[in-house]
Order: structure tokens, then C-alpha cells, then sequence
């Protein structure tokens, strides 16, 4: 559904996990995020860039091959895709589609076009590497951490940046790939918001943001998580139950972070 618009930004949230569809438009491209995640939303989005791509190029930034991040990839293709290296070569290619296949078999679900592992035609090989897709200039850093091919990206003039699975309103840190690449990551958002005019804040999950005293909450939070997980006592995991509505939904997932961070 329809989550959040302005001027030449649209983003679209699925019912599932708040997950987020970014659709910037100008002149020349259209660049989309992640499309996802059940068949009916994809479909709206599919509806939406039928409606304004005229003879524009579409483009699809991968911020990572978590599944339900590639979920629609089959629907749009004739889409270029922009992903990190890493994604390129990641080894669990099969088993990412094979959860895909499970998921759909679990709630039944038909889907109108086949699932497929993106095909990457603009790689992402070095931090603060820049391309011109169209009129517009996108930067992009590697963020690792949530996954080793995580990717933030910064979209000028428009001052947007897309964070992929980091900085959400309604999620701690997950640490799916390593708890250090994590901390330095965030480091990275720092500079990034210090060093761009950053006027939108799009995460992977959770709420767009325009506002920048929430975005420095998002990183400061994620700061604070990350040096709490260490030596935690409980009185993180009572934070965050009260901060995160949906909490004991996430529960095995911070149990997880806490032996994550341990092992370092």
C-alpha cells in the first residue's frame, strides 16, 4: 500500500514486516528499490510504473538478497540492476530462491511471473563509488553487517538516501553477517548524514523520514544497541520491548545479536 509520497518519491509498504518499495522518478530514470512482497502489492507497483515510466529507464537497486528483498525481482524485467559485488557472488543464491518457493508453498500463494536470483548489470565494487544514471547521481557505500552485501545509497539533487535494513524506526539491529562490519556501517551512516544534504531517510522496514533530529535517533539508537549488546544486563532487551511494538515477534533475533556480539 501506498506508504509515503512527495514531489518525485513514492514508497510503498508491504503488510508483511513494513517492508519498504522506493520509487524515485525524474526526468530521464526511474529508480525502484527492492520490489516486494506479496503478489497484489508487487502488482501495485508493477500498475504504478506502467503509469508514469513512458519512455524512461527503470532501474532496481538490490540493497541486499535477504528474500523477501528480491521477492518481485521476476516481475520487472526489463529493469537494469544495481547491486555490490557481493551480491554477485553470493554463494546462497539457490537456497535464497529456495526460501522464496517455501514461503509460497507455505501460504499458497500464485505469483504471475517466476522468482529469480537478480541479474546485476551496474556492480558495486568500491565505497563512495558515483554513477549518472540518467540526470541523476548516485553514490554508493558498501554496508555490511545486516548482510555482507548490504548497500546504502545517496540519490541527488534530491538529497535521499536509502538505507536498505539499517536506521528502521520499528527494528534494533539484526545481525545477520558480522557484528564489527555492523558497528562500522552505522560509523558510515554518521558520515554519510554529515556529509550529504540528506532530506529523506528510506529504510529497508519501518517509516520514511524527512525529518533530520529522527534520523540522528535512528543512528544514535543503533549506537547505543550495539555497545549494549556486549554487556548486557536485560535492561537493553527492556528498552527495546518498550521502544519496538513488535518486540516479541524479533525476541530470537536479539538473543541471537547478544551471542553475535559475545563471540567477537
Amino acid at each position: 500500500m501506498l506508504h509515503f509520497q512527495e514531489n518525485n518519491i513514492t514508497v510503498f509498504q508491504s503488510s508483511l514486516y513494513m517492508t519498504s518499495t522506493a520509487i524515485i522518478q525524474s526526468n530521464e530514470v526511474i529508480i525502484m528499490t527492492d520490489p516486494n512482497w506479496l503478489p497484489g502489492e508487487i502488482q501495485e507497483v508493477r500498475n504504478f510504473i506502467d503509469e508514469h515510466l513512458d519512455n524512461k529507464e527503470l532501474y532496481i537497486i538490490y540493497t541486499h538478497s535477504d528474500y523477501d528483498h528480491i521477492i518481485g525481482s521476476g516481475a520487472f524485467p526489463e529493469a537494469k540492476v544495481i547491486a555490490t559485488e557481493e551480491f554477485i557472488n553470493n554463494p546462497d543464491k539457490e537456497k535464497i530462491i529456495q526460501r522464496i518457493y517455501e514461503f509460497d508453498q507455505k501460504y499458497y500463494i500464485d505469483r504471475n511471473y517466476v522468482p529469480t536470483y537478480p541479474v546485476v548489470d551496474l556492480p558495486i565494487v568500491k565505497d563512495g563509488e558515483s554513477k549518472n544514471i540518467g540526470d541523476l547521481s548516485l553514490t554508493f557505500y558498501k554496508a555490511p553487517g545486516h548482510t555482507n552485501d548490504s548497500l546504502f545509497t545517496i540519490i541527488e539533487p534530491y538529497g535521499i538516501f536509502l538505507s536498505g535494513d539499517y536506521l528502521s524506526d520499528v527494528e534494533f539491529p539484526f545481525i545477520f553477517s558480522n557484528y564489527k562490519d555492523y558497528v562500522d556501517t552505522i560509523e558510515r551512516a554518521s558520515y554519510i548524514l554529515n556529509h550529504f544534504n540528506i532530506n529523506y531517510l528510506i529504510p529497508g522496514h519501518g517509516s520514511t523520514t524527512t525529518k533530520k533530529e529522527e534520523m540522528l535517533n535512528r543512528i544514535n539508537f543503533s549506537k547505543y544497541y550495539l555497545q549494549q549488546l556486549v554487556h548486557d544486563n536485560g535492561d537493553l532487551e527492556t528498552k527495546c520491548r518498550s521502544k519496538f511494538r513488535f518486540f516479541e515477534g524479533m525476541k530470537s533475533i536479539h538473543d541471537d545479536n547478544k551471542r553475535i556480539a559475545i563471540e567477537v
